[in-house]
């Protein structure tokens, strides 16, 4: 049956089929949706994970057992599961495994712009690139074949571009298969240095298979072309774009296995032509293999290691003429991003930057406090880094204690900063920690966390209390506001700073954006009051504009949330 499907759908459907029996992941842009399609089919266990370590543990776990096992996440999350990665390149599999990660080139919601395909190559694994649906589809399933013919975890990488693009797929059905007995072999798994150390030479064999396997795989193909003066060697969505670019009037060798490569396949390709092109978004790492391997390729001095490419980006490269779109006569105005109207975060950061506290904040919706009118934090780094480095960022001054907090979600302190708060309370620095408790994760698209009481299908879980959590592991002062009482929100942070002791504050109000949450609808005003003061522009709300100089409020958007209402000293918001 043929679909148009995203790539992630398309991906998610493969390991289905392949019988995938479980899956856990951490959200992530771009890699949520295979986890959450996957999630759809009753055959197939799938959870949301603390975090990505705790996922490719997990699926390990289940791969041990004997089960086909999957685990997704985006390219910052390989970081924090790259020390299971590692070892298991070593170990090995039971069962097959598939890791998927997603890169964001262009950091579309990212902190960085790093390539995964490096990770592929230092832990020595397997690594699947598609570009389109199609091949996310059968690459997925590709993926459990050779993760049980060569003993070793699979990474499946996808990009924002092919993970959220729509293409034609052809499926199939799910083919169920026998659990894999498990048989005890402390000589494979226990990865003391006596046994890890005769792994290591099962490794590089297996390296040296894989690259005999890349010489003759399908999924590593040469496209024939009308003129023979150029080659051009690409892989993952930048074969799409050379394709649009070029047609098929030079011949290209399209990599599917990006690790490891194909030696003597390339070095054919080159030999068939004139000048060989290497086009690859990011990282130089084709073009790093084909000149280790003797191969003379024109590559990142003429496509830039930079973003995303497009189709006239790779036809400039190439030094194509390219028709340039129409340009709009008039200024588009700018729309900077923004705190939702009535997120539950503005009180937070508008009282924040009146007290002139530096904020050291964490990875979520929330770090969008950084942008202007709010300008409230000093730093975001990744995930957890708020908790572990406001410690650091006090310890040895305990005047700055006095005007700092760190700022982290509720999903991000489940991910990653529980450990920085144990540090905190175990070496005793004067630190304040606010959790912003949206009751979600809300800047992956509102998937269920540990502190929700619901699980990936959302049906009722355990629910961890943070109250209790942070009192379990030290810290006496905990301390729980409402972020839209603006007077108690700031009367807490100003206690809670001054306090001589660790303490932590949880801002709770659930997500505006939620379906079960209940606004009270948009406020009403009274314009003639107004005398433009403008005082409630400070908190940045996207509903509030200033017209004829005079507040307006956009009613389509506006929740009720009377945030606004407290800053107004003219009785112009909020009319009852």
């Amino acid at each position: 049956m043929k679909k148009l499907m995203l790539g992630n759908a398309a991906a998610a459907r493969g390991l289905y089929e392949a019988g995938c029996d479980f899956v856990s992941s951490y959200p992530g842009t771009p890699s949520t949706e295979i986890t959450e399609e996957i999630a759809k089919f009753k055959e197939v266990y799938a959870e949301w994970a603390p975090n990505e370590k705790v996922a490719v543990e997990s699926a390990f776990g289940a791969s041990f057992s004997g089960r086909r096992s999957f685990c997704g996440m985006k390219h910052v999350g390989v970081n924090v599961a790259a020390d299971p990665i590692f070892t298991i390149a070593y170990t090995g599999v039971n069962a097959g495994m598939v890791i998927g990660c997603a890169d964001d080139p262009g950091m579309h919601s990212s902190q960085n712009e790093q390539d995964s395909r490096h990770y592929a190559i230092a832990a020595k694994l397997p690594m699947l690139e598609p570009a389109d649906s199609q091949e996310s589809y059968d690459f997925a399933k590709l993926a459990y074949e050779l993760s049980e013919q060569f003993d070793v975890p699979v990474m499946l990488k996808m990009c924002t571009r092919v993970a959220h693009s729509q293409s034609v797929v052809e499926t199939g059905e799910r083919v169920e298969r026998e659990v894999v007995p498990y048989e005890k072999n402390p000589q494979k798994y226990i990865m003391m240095p006596g046994n890890a150390i005769r792994r290591h030479p099962i490794v590089e064999e297996r390296t040296k298979k894989l690259t005999e396997y890349a010489e003759t795989s399908p999924i590593n193909r040469i496209d024939e072309g009308e003129s023979n003066e150029i080659g051009v060697i690409t892989a993952s969505t930048s074969y799409q774009y050379v394709k649009e670019a070029l047609g098929d009037k030079y011949p290209v060798l399209k990599l599917g296995m990006i690790n490891p490569m194909p030696v003597k396949k390339i070095q054919d390709f080159a030999a068939s032509v004139g000048k060989v092109y290497v086009v690859e978004e990011l990282d130089p790492i084709i073009e790093t293999h084909c000149r280790n391997i003797g191969v003379d390729v024109i590559g990142k001095e003429v496509f830039s290691p930079l973003g995303e490419f497009s189709q006239n980006i790779v036809a400039k490269g190439f030094g194509l003429d390219v028709e340039e779109g129409k340009k709009v006569d008039d200024d588009i105005p700018a729309r900077p991003p923004a705190l939702c109207s009535g997120c539950p975060h503005r009180g937070v950061f508008y009282v924040l930057k009146k007290l002139k506290l530096n904020v050291l904040a964490d990875i979520g919706c929330y770090t969008l406090g950084a942008v202007p009118p709010l300008s409230a934090m000093d730093y975001t780094i990744c995930m957890g880094a708020s908790v572990s480095g406001i410690h650091g960022f006090t310890k040895l001054d305990p005047e700055k204690a006095k005007k700092s907090v760190a700022v982290i979600g509720d999903s991000t302190f489940m991910h990653s900063g529980i450990t920085g708060l144990v540090n905190i309370a175990y070496n005793e620095s004067n630190s304040t920690v606010i959790i912003l408790d949206n009751s979600i994760t809300g800047m992956t698209g509102h998937q269920q966390n540990p502190t929700t009481g619901y699980n990936l299908k959302g049906d009722p879980c355990t629910k961890i209390n943070l109250e209790d959590l942070c009192h379990a592991v030290g810290i006496k002062r905990v301390v729980v506001v409402d972020p839209y009482d603006l007077k108690e929100t700031e009367r807490v942070i100003k206690e809670e700073v001054a306090a001589e002791e660790p303490s932590v504050i949880i801002a709770r109000r659930p997500c505006a954006l939620l379906k079960y949450v209940k606004h009270p609808g948009p406020i009403r005003i009274d314009r003639d009051k107004c005398v433009g003061c403008r005082a409630c522009m400070k908190i940045g709300c996207p509903s509030l504009a200033i017209k004829d100089g005079q507040i307006t409020v956009d009613t389509t958007m506006c929740t009720g949330c009377r945030i606004c209402t407290g800053l107004c000293k003219f009785g112009v918001l909020g009319v009852e």
